[in-house]
């Protein structure tokens, strides 16, 4: 694999590194071992500002052990968290009053009501009392598009209204720091560009981070993101300026099935399309592969693959 050069993920490596002026979320330097000696995160740091954050990685790549740290459900080993000035791992129970969370799967109460529900959760909240309690459930589910089916049980609703509800009580309290994990994750098509129009808002005013495998969600919504693999950042900064860096380095070109398996042991495939039943390959080169190949801009998934496909070959 050829190297890739960015000097974002240099910087991001480095325990002292600068806060960026915007940045709202600073972790340093975070590493993280499991008892059993797995190593889940390896001198982890990023910077993220207000709005949405795009967290991706393979599975195994640390993202859950990082959210858990973020979220304040586990400390790590070595390291720091801070948010808007909160020191995370000292102070967690403040961080608490200003996070939102929506891990990938939550539990529901089988005949309880959205609205009870809610309600009932504002008030371990700590949130009150109950007349004002009662406007912000009403508005939350409005908001989500669920105020008409607010008696309905939880348990009954379909995969994309439990998501709905799901970010509903991460809003709860009007969080400054919102977490959500595959938040698209079995949705239908319309739910999902219902819910991503949803992140998009919560984010115009928060710091959203969205932790998951669609890289089209990412490419859509986050200015910035980070890469993780095997527990590394690989790549941490502004979509735009990372996918740049792929500029004049990706090549493309339409193969039949047969001669897949041959260019892919002669040449750098990051990715792979399809497009009318016939195979796109993308080839990272400093210069053209040879016949039929034509420079393409480059996206986030040719940076993705590049990144963790290069993070593995130095590994082994």
């Amino acid at each position: 694999m050829a190297e890739i050069q960015f000097s974002a993920i240099d910087d991001a490596r480095v325990d002292d590194a600068p806060v960026g002026s915007d940045a709202v979320l600073q972790v340093r330097a975070i590493d993280h071992t499991y008892p059993n000696g797995v190593q889940a995160l390896v001198n982890v740091s990023i910077d993220v500002p207000r709005g949405l954050y795009g967290l991706l990685g393979p599975n195994g790549a640390g993202k859950s052990t990082l959210m858990r740290i973020l979220a304040t459900l586990q400390e790590p080993s070595a390291g720091s968290v801070v948010f808007d000035g909160i020191d995370v791992i000292a102070e967690p129970t403040h961080l608490r009053r200003l996070l939102g969370y929506l891990p990938q799967e939550f539990g529901v109460f089988p005949k309880v009501s959205a609205e009870e529900l809610l309600d009932h959760l504002a008030v371990l909240k700590g949130i009150g009392p109950a007349r004002p309690r009662r406007e912000q459930v009403h508005a939350l589910l409005q908001q989500t598009n669920l105020f008409d089916v607010r008696k309905r049980a939880v348990a009954n609703f379909s995969g994309g209204m439990r998501r709905r509800f799901g970010i509903a009580q991460a809003l709860l309290g009007d969080p400054h720091l919102v977490i959500v994990d595959e938040p698209t994750a079995g949705l239908d098509p319309a739910e999902r560009v219902r819910f991503l129009d949803l992140l998009a808002e919560i984010g115009e005013s928060v710091v959203v981070i969205l932790s998951t495998h669609t890289l089209e969600d990412v490419s859509k919504l986050c200015p910035r993101l980070a890469i993780l693999f095997n527990g590394r950042v690989v790549a941490d900064g502004e979509l735009a300026p990372l996918v740049a860096k792929l500029q004049g380095r990706v090549w493309r070109k339409p193969v039949a099935r047969a001669e897949a398996d041959a260019l892919r042991q002669a040449f750098d495939v990051v990715s792979t399309r399809h497009a009318d039943g016939r195979l796109i390959l993308h080839v990272l080169s400093d210069g053209s592969p040879g016949e039929g190949f034509e420079p393409v801009g480059g996206d986030l998934q040719d940076l993705y693959f590049a990144m963790t496909a290069e993070a593995e070959q130095a590994a082994a």
